[in-house]
């Protein structure tokens, strides 16, 4: 490894460098002319671009344009301004050596002691919908390139990528100025992370626009996250915890808590579970979430008044004990009736794409209650990650085809005859939300609503046997789901008795003619969907 290129004895010490001249050229505007005000009050030279001199212009200051600068004007539809020796020779030149300062004065070139750039709003573009060429034309070259040959010359020049930054920079120039030594390189470190979290926004766009069934996941994988907040504690109260807001994301990451407590670990983790099993139904639905498991989800009855109430008050029936301090997912804009339903049942979170007026009046008397907004782009996600020991696990998300009525159509018919519509409505209900409970799964389901949820159980049998307890006499007549093949006849044979009329499962096991022989005997609907849903 080659060492340091000059004797750390030519050095000289730099810590407060006076700001003489300003490089200017930013796409976020905000404050930029309280900015510009502060600078020319100081007698800074200001040297700008495209828009931002434009804007500076007429607001009365006066501007170098970076051509003047260059000797070169701004061409290929302003893709090429700033990439120039005159530019990147005033951000690197290490003004500590007296070599440098010499190499300049000979080339006619000056140095920057102040560079404000922020990047061209890709990630802005993609949540926008935009595609194709209208995203790539917002890969930014020449800035990325401007703010790390400032941030890694630190100790010359002070690099700015947030408006965040201005009042920090304005009260330097006024008590000293310019700038410090320590502030420069916090500035460098926060430039840093603004490049590394802009570049990893635009390679995962590009590896999500190019995966598909027959491309290989990708050989390196970079996950860039800022911090949101420090959290109170961690699943437990003797663990740190934060959460973190991923370059790209639109999750619950993203949501925007209008009232309540302070969001803990736990809340997040059930809020991201019941978007997942609220979200999976096209119709108006709704899921209750405790312990990152289902005690109930409901799409809206027929012909409802109000579709997302009549769906919440379906989910409770199915087990209101476990509803009390659970957390709520909508996949609607949260009514009045239903903030009016929740009126007396204790709920730690609610999360929805919307509330309206009268509904956030209802829960503002729930001082506690924590009501989260998801982003205007939220979706669900295409990849899960999920960290452990030495390394991570990637995988394609778990998700249903939009078109799964028509898939349904495929489904083997083993035992029993095809159900009546309305019933194969039921069944296509009870698959996907089966999907949301952890495994071993078994969901009974009746009219598109959970009736009875056996999960996390060591063996299936026993999470039958769970499933009907919990049903009770609504066992009877229900239709019965579950997550993957069952291994021997004993758990369908549970089902059975209780007097459900339909299975759906996989199939797969090396037992399946038991299993089949066992519906048949009963009578009872049995189809293979060919395909599982885990969910550890």
């Amino acid at each position: 490894m080659a060492g340091p290129r000059h004797d750390p004895a030519d050095y000289r010490p730099r810590d407060v460098v006076p700001i003489r001249r300003a490089l200017v050229s930013v796409s976020d505007k905000t404050d930029l002319l309280v900015l510009a005000e502060a600078l020319a009050g100081a007698g800074v030279e200001i040297v700008s671009t495209g828009g931002s001199a434009t804007l500076l212009r007429e607001a009365g200051y006066e501007v170098t344009d970076v051509s003047a600068v260059t000797g070169f004007p701004e061409s290929l539809d302003g893709r090429v301004k700033t990439l120039h020796p005159n530019v990147h020779a005033g951000l690197l030149a290490d003004l500590r050596l007296a070599s440098h300062e010499a190499q300049l004065e000979e080339l006619g070139i000056r140095a920057f002691e102040l560079v404000v750039v922020n990047l061209y709003p890709f990630v802005e573009t993609v949540a926008s919908g935009a595609q194709g060429d209208d995203v790539v034309e917002q890969i930014d070259i020449g800035g990325p390139a401007m703010v790390r040959a400032s941030a890694k010359n630190h100790a010359n020049v002070a690099i700015v990528v947030s408006p965040e930054s201005y009042p920090a920079i304005i009260d330097a120039l006024r008590t000293d100025g310019g700038t410090s030594l320590v502030q420069r390189r916090e500035l460098a470190a926060r430039a840093f992370s603004h490049t590394a979290a802009y570049d990893t926004a635009v390679s995962t766009w590009f590896a999500e626009g190019t995966l598909g069934d027959d491309i290989d996941l990708p050989a390196h994988l970079t996950i860039q996250a800022e911090r949101l907040s420090t959290l109170r504690y961690g699943e437990n109260s003797h663990q740190r915890a934060a959460i973190y807001s991923r370059v790209g994301g639109h999750g619950i990451a993203q949501a925007t808590q209008l009232q309540g407590k302070e969001m803990s670990y736990n809340n997040y983790v059930d809020a991201d579970a019941a978007l997942r099993a609220a979200f999976d139904m096209v119709k108006p639905a709704v899921a209750i979430i405790k312990h990152a498991n289902p005690c109930g989800i409901a799409v809206a009855a027929p012909n409802a008044l109000d579709p997302i109430a009549s769906a919440h008050l379906r989910a409770h029936e199915c087990d209101p004990v476990s509803a009390f301090g659970g957390v709520i997912a909508a996949n609607r804009t949260v009514t009045l009736k239903m903030a009016e339903n929740l009126r007396d049942i204790f709920t730690e979170v609610i999360v929805a794409p919307d509330f309206e007026p009268e509904a956030l009046e209802v829960f503002a008397l729930k001082k506690n209650l924590r009501v989260l907004r998801l982003p205007a782009d939220w979706q669900q996600e295409r990849m899960d990650v999920r960290l452990l020991s030495g390394g991570l696990l990637l995988q394609d998300a778990d998700r249903f085809p939009a078109d799964i009525e028509s898939v349904a159509k495929d489904w083997e018919l083993v035992s029993g005859e095809r159900p009546a519509p309305e019933d194969m409505t039921n069944l296509i209900f009870a698959w996907k939300a089966c999907r949301a409970v952890k495994s071993n799964a078994i969901v009974l389901a009746k009219g598109s609503a959970t009736v009875g949820i056996g999960m996390g159980q060591v063996n299936r049998v026993d999470s039958c046997r769970l499933a009907v307890e919990r049903a009770g006499d609504r066992a009877a007549g229900s239709i019965a789901a579950s997550d993957a093949f069952f291994p021997f006849a004993d758990g369908p044979q549970v089902l059975i008795d209780a007097g459900i009329t339909a299975i759906i499962q996989p199939g797969g096991s090396v037992r399946d003619a038991e299993v089949v022989d066992a519906a048949r005997a009963a009578d009872v609907t049995m189809f293979f969907t060919g395909e599982r849903h885990f969910f550890h």
